[in-house]
């Protein structure tokens, strides 16, 4: 019985070794992954973002749009507004060009949902644009953050940038819950 007992252990050793090892001559044998460059790695980031804010924009009922959980919060159309309309502070910054005059674009500006998304998708494409001409040896162009008044490298603002969008994310996740909405990202994926 226990030489039984001993040989069922053993084959379950084996059997569990076996894949490691076989796993770990794979790794050996397969070239490693190279990282990311500078601008590949903050242009895949960017464009996340822009395309979870995007489904969203196009996913929102659009009787919703002016939905806030509370009067002191922004509608879900403000938010997005907002979020891609401050993102030409970034790209019009990488580019060299005169900055916007106002980070809020006015809700009025668009008539419908389908305006605020392909605003949001533009907003998005544009700065994924000003990341591919900037290039590796742009993110490390320094210019002066025009919120804090200090100097900051291409790539440090485009990931300042990103994570301001992400917030607006998180808000806008809120906003479908309280709605009782599920978001895109949130829903199985088939």
């Amino acid at each position: 019985m226990k030489s039984l007992f001993g040989a069922a252990v053993f084959l379950a050793l084996l059997a569990v070794a076996l894949p490691v090892r076989t796993q770990d001559a794979m790794r050996k044998e397969t070239a490693v992954k190279p990282a990311d460059s500078p601008s590949q790695a903050v242009l895949e980031q960017w464009n996340d973002i822009g395309r979870k804010l995007t489904a969203m924009a196009e996913d929102f009922p659009e009787d919703k749009y002016d939905f806030k959980p509370n009067p002191a919060e922004r509608t879900f159309a403000e938010q997005l507004i907002h979020a891609a309309g401050v993102n030409y502070f970034f790209t019009d910054l990488a580019l060299g060009k005169p900055l916007p005059k106002e980070e809020n674009p006015k809700r009025s500006e668009f008539k419908s949902k389908a305006e605020i998304a392909a605003y949001v998708k533009k907003a998005f494409a544009d700065g994924a644009d000003a990341i591919k001409a900037k290039g590796d040896k742009g993110m490390s162009e320094l210019v002066v953050d025009p919120f804090e008044h200090q100097q900051a490298r291409i790539s440090d603002l485009a990931y300042g940038f990103i994570e301001h969008s992400g917030e607006h994310y998180g808000q806008l996740a809120v906003y479908y819950r309280v709605a009782g909405m599920v978001p895109p990202e949130s829903r199985p994926k088939k």
